[in-house]
């Protein structure tokens, strides 16, 4: 089912992947529509399905305008060093690899940039093998966050 939220006019185009990081709190106290921004859960992936014709006044965004957009959520990934543990079905708990090879593609995955430390998780699936400029054996897993 689709959500309902506003992001900067800018960025509203159907398709748009992004990772909800939290919503900006500088000024937006006093803001009208703040429930409508604040309704995503941060560090949720999130595709927009749907770009509608509102348009509102927003001062924290680019060209200061927000678009009204439909949003669903999107499948979960992190990227997991391989092990006894990872296997589909298991709960794990969420951990960085602190890995600090900066020029990595998969630098933000591995080190939860946008993931909570200690959340738990289901594995749902194990994608496969990544490259790692480290040499450790990564592998890229989908997995479902627990409530």
């Amino acid at each position: 089912m689709a959500k309902i939220t506003l992001i900067g006019v800018d960025l509203a185009r159907e398709g748009l992947e992004f990772t909800f990081v939290t919503p900006p709190l500088v000024g937006c106290a006093s803001c009208k529509i703040k429930n409508v921004c604040f309704n995503l859960e941060p560090g949720r992936n999130y595709r927009i399905t749907k770009v509608r014709d509102k348009v509102n006044p927003c001062f924290v965004f680019n060209r200061d305008q927000v678009a009204t957009v439909e949003v669903e959520e999107i499948q979960e990934y992190v990227n997991m060093q391989f092990g006894k543990k990872l296997q589909e079905g298991s709960t794990i708990t969420l951990k960085s690899m602190n890995c600090d090879h900066i020029t990595c593609p998969n630098i933000e995955v591995c080190n939860l940039v946008h993931k909570r430390e200690g959340t738990k998780a289901t594995i749902k699936a194990i994608e496969g093998r990544l490259e790692c400029p480290k040499g450790y054996d990564m592998r890229r897993v989908s997995i479902s966050i627990i409530q």
